[in-house]
């Protein structure tokens, strides 16, 4: 995996102040929360950090963990027509016509290069964890909620190491603290 990447990887994330991107047993309950609503003190946004709305426009192919994919499975209606939409998972099955099945990192590699793949949205803990421990990940927005859950999937790893660069941040008026970050390399 050390040629040239024609693809971007990109991770956007919800956190509770303690670092846990999921509550016990995948919760993503505190993510809907809205804790101080109307006490917030809003930054400048002169360099914001990117939000959902512009974010996921820019993205054409998603990259799903299993539990994730499991996850928004019960959200009702399939958030993600009309997108390219990859599920990384050993034991799956085949069987949703929605998604393509990769059974590894080197797979999902593959797999991205063959669709030409450009903006990949990389989502859930472990696959973002793996692609930033291999050098796949190139961009990283975490949006803070001022909350605190006291466990859950922690956002990085233990042991995990990573430098950043900071590449756009902003308070907004519901609280939740943005970072948009750019991932160094060595």
């Amino acid at each position: 995996m050390s040629q040239q990447r024609l693809w971007r990887g990109r991770a956007f994330l919800g956190a509770s102040l303690d670092g846990y991107i999921a509550g016990p047993g995948g919760d993503l309950a505190f993510l809907e929360s809205a804790p101080g609503k109307g006490r917030h003190t809003p930054t400048s946004d002169s360099v914001p950090a990117l939000v959902w709305e512009t974010f996921f426009p820019q993205i054409d192919t998603l990259l799903l963990g299993r539990a994730t994919y499991e996850k928004v499975l019960t959200f009702g209606d399939w958030p993600f027509p009309g997108l390219r939409v990859f599920v990384l998972s050993t034991t799956l099955s085949d069987s949703d016509a929605r998604v393509s099945v990769v059974r590894s990192v080197e797979d999902a590699v593959v797999a991205l290069e063959r669709v030409e793949a450009r903006e990949v949205y990389v989502d859930g803990g472990k696959t973002v964890q793996e692609f930033l421990a291999r050098g796949l990940l190139d961009e990283l927005t975490v949006s803070t909620l001022p909350v605190v859950i006291g466990g859950g999937t922690r956002l990085f790893a233990p042991g995990a190491r990573a430098e950043f660069a900071v590449r756009g941040a902003h308070v907004g008026e519901d609280g939740l603290v943005r970072v948009t970050y750019e991932v160094l390399r060595p």
